[in-house]
């Protein structure tokens, strides 16, 4: 592999958003590593993109399980020795119809450890491999959900509470990290996914695109922000 060539990680990445984020990159020229909790679904997806002639290899990764996180980053500086880009993708949608206070607790518990916690330990475990070489872009793809003005409204408490939180990470962290490294958060929008349902009006496509530009940008670019389709977002 040429040492030019950047690499990046898409968590959850074997459907929806994630799986046209990893095709996108490659088209780009990354490298790309899509990770998923499940092998067999992770193989089939990169079996779909090798037969395209994409540049992809998958990682066995559960973002529920921070020692499965931290043996994927062993074996990712082993192979690659850096990384350029991560995408915290990986994220669950379990709310019914039920407000916070009758549904059961571990719907809560569950989805802030996937949506929260998750990206959490991915960046906790990824972060060394930027800066050793002083320069990555962390994109946590979150949701307008998780804005504040949203929690005046009831519903999807637990979904919002998930992303409120994914967003103040992704402040906090910005703060902290030093040279040119910058972590930002996305809302894709309502996308027609197995998550969005077949009602959503945007495609995978049109999601990836949003996303993708932070992947890219300059020193110069934002840090700490949120955004829809290169557009700054109230947090």
């Amino acid at each position: 592999m040429s040492q030019d060539k950047r690499v990046a990680l898409v968590t959850g990445g074997n459907r929806g958003i994630g799986f046209e984020l990893v095709k996108q990159l490659t088209l780009k020229g990354f490298k790309v590593i899509l990770t998923s909790r499940n092998p067999k679904k992770g193989h089939e997806s990169v079996q779909k993109l090798k037969e395209s002639a994409l540049d992809v290899s998958f990682v066995e990764m559960d973002v529920e399980d921070p020692e499965s996180i931290r043996q994927a980053a062993i074996k990712i500086n082993e192979q690659y020795g850096k990384l350029d880009v991560l995408i915290n993708n990986a994220g669950v949608y379990l709310d019914e119809n039920e407000s916070l206070l009758t549904m059961n607790p571990s719907i809560l518990e569950k989805t802030m450890a996937t949506n929260f916690y998750g990206a959490y330990h991915v960046i906790h475990s990824f972060i060394s491999l930027m800066e050793k070489q002083g320069y990555g872009r962390i994109i946590n793809v979150s949701s307008d959900y998780g804005a504040m003005s949203e929690m005046s409204y009831q519903g999807v408490g637990a979904y919002k509470l998930s992303k409120l939180a994914l967003n103040g990470l992704t402040q906090l962290l910005a703060a902290e990290t030093k040279g040119d490294i910058k972590i930002n958060a996305v809302c894709p929008g309502w996308v027609s996914t197995d998550m969005g349902g077949p009602s959503a009006p945007r495609t995978p496509k049109q999601a990836a695109e949003s996303i993708l530009w932070l992947a890219t940008i300059g020193p110069e670019g934002p840090n700490g922000g949120f955004f829809r389709d290169g557009k700054r977002l109230d947090w």
